[in-house]
């Protein structure tokens, strides 16, 4: 492993934490806490996913997506209603008031990729793009054999 290869995982890091803890500041006058809102987007963006969905879309053990659910409901973002076909499962939706969140959040993430992508062209941003799926792709499995470690 080359120098390289571990400065990108810290410019990732560091990227992810700049954009996440800029969130968790914005976000606070919605009563949002650490991470909350990106349950709210996924939510929002695939109305009816379930748990283990959620779970695996944001890379989390399901004890943290139902305790981050379950604030969410509290605060009034979200319903959970029992799924029709398998009555041990539920399914997530958004309120109205996660769609109010839902558009403001989506204005930030807006801006902050116009700041990340600064000076890009779109070949550039393309590829930066692409690299960083199959970086993620690649994660992906050795993600899974850790998460059913515990």
């Amino acid at each position: 492993m080359n120098n390289l290869e571990y400065e990108t995982l810290r410019y990732v890091g560091a990227l992810s934490r700049a954009i996440n803890s800029t969130a968790d500041w914005k976000y606070k006058k919605f009563d949002l806490k650490k991470g909350q809102y990106l349950f709210i987007t996924r939510i929002c963006e695939n109305p009816g996913i379930n748990f283990i969905e959620l779970s695996n879309m944001l890379k989390v053990d399901k004890t943290t997506t139902t305790k981050a659910v379950q604030k969410l409901i509290e605060l009034g973002y979200i319903n959970k209603e029992q799924d029709e076909r398998d009555k041990r499962g539920y399914k997530l939706t958004p309120t109205e008031k996660a769609w109010e969140v839902y558009n403001f959040i989506i204005q930030e993430e807006s801006k902050q990729l116009k700041i990340s992508f600064e000076g890009f062209s779109q070949e550039e941003k393309e590829m930066a793009t692409e690299l960083l799926k199959r970086m993620s792709e690649n994660i992906e499995e050795y993600w899974h054999e850790y998460k059913n470690q515990g």
